[in-house]
């Protein structure tokens, strides 16, 4: 995950499956992906352990600050789940050393589902010839390339967002009445690192986009819960992070019939829990490595839904423990 001194134990998702776990007995220790390491073949992590004092608090903020933490180091292929939870852009080295160990714990989301998934082409490349799910999508790095694609577009506004970009940021709309300016906007968000080159998405603007976003929680291709968000004044993002507020939202019939099809690819995929953003009944982009929002889809529906991923985790690993020892039966 990202480093326990950032976390915001309020507004945090992660912390609400740890402190899950721990409420259930399980041992928990945490860790950054600078932090593995190789020692004789065997890949280990500089870890945390948590562990407490007195009973485990109900509140998350009385968790957070009582856990102790005491640095020990692991070998991964201890552990029976390894849960990550870092945030975007994934780093590919990560994945690399998590190969070694992948045929001795549950990793979830699975290494190659990351793999193909840890960005937004995931979302842009998804098959759809009848454009029932996904808006029209276009990446690139070639600037003309673009320059033509707004042009030719139906839409006065389109999406402009890097390919590597999280909680909202960078995404703006651009409109064809700045077309002057574009070119240079481009020429920015292309060219923004020094010696290198980075691929943008330009995206059919959704009607209804203005009013904000719907995210789903999805768990092993099911929705488990949902809510709206809505812009800031002012803003085109609705991430809760950009200063976007949320709603209570009951999934329609037809965003059930979106995520039947689109779960069936995650879980294919190794996806089993990831966030999915629409619009307009759209799929517009998939999390599948820090999915927030659990916290607010708590407290908007009086849920758990820390309670469902963990059920989830022990009913998975209660399962490989079956299947192995069938076989050394």
């Amino acid at each position: 995950m990202y480093p326990w001194e950032s976390v915001k134990p309020r507004q945090d998702s992660t912390i609400r499956i740890i402190h899950e776990c721990v409420l259930r007995g399980h041992e928990v220790a945490i860790t950054t992906s600078s932090n593995l390491a190789i020692r004789e073949s065997i890949t280990l992590s500089f870890c945390k352990n948590l562990s407490l004092k007195t009973r485990v608090p109900a509140s998350i903020n009385s968790f957070y600050h009582s856990v102790i933490l005491k640095d020990e180091m692991h070998p991964l292929q201890d552990f029976d789940v390894i849960f990550m939870r870092d945030n975007p852009p994934l780093n590919p080295l990560t994945l690399n050393f998590l190969d070694s160990i992948r045929d001795d714990v549950f990793i979830i989301n699975d290494i190659n589902g990351l793999r193909e998934a840890n960005n937004k082409i995931y979302t842009a490349a998804y098959h759809d010839p009848e454009r029932e799910l996904i808006p029209t999508t276009y990446v690139s790095k070639n600037i003309d390339y673009l320059l033509q694609i707004i042009k030719e577009s139906e839409n006065d506004k389109m999406i402009l967002k890097p390919l590597d970009g999280y909680g909202g940021s960078g995404v703006i709309v651009i409109e064809k009445s700045a077309m002057h300016n574009i070119r240079s906007l481009l020429d920015f968000y292309i060219n923004r690192s020094e010696g290198q080159s980075n691929y943008v998405i330009l995206q059919e603007y959704v009607e209804g986009a203005e009013n904000g976003d719907v995210r789903v929680l999805m768990l092993n291709g099911e929705p488990i819960g949902a809510l709206r968000r809505r812009p800031a004044k002012g803003d085109a993002r609705s991430n809760i992070s950009a200063g976007g507020t949320v709603e209570k939202y009951r999934l329609t019939a037809a965003d059930k019939i979106l995520c039947k099809k689109v779960g069936e690819k995650l879980v294919r995929d190794g996806i089993y829990f990831a966030g999915l953003d629409l619009i307009g009944g759209k799929l517009i982009e998939v999390n599948v490595l820090s999915p927030g929002t659990i916290t607010d889809v708590n407290k908007l529906n009086n849920v758990k839904i820390q309670s469902k991923i963990v059920d989830f985790l022990e009913k998975k690993i209660a399962g490989i423990q079956k299947e192995k020892n069938a076989v050394l039966t």
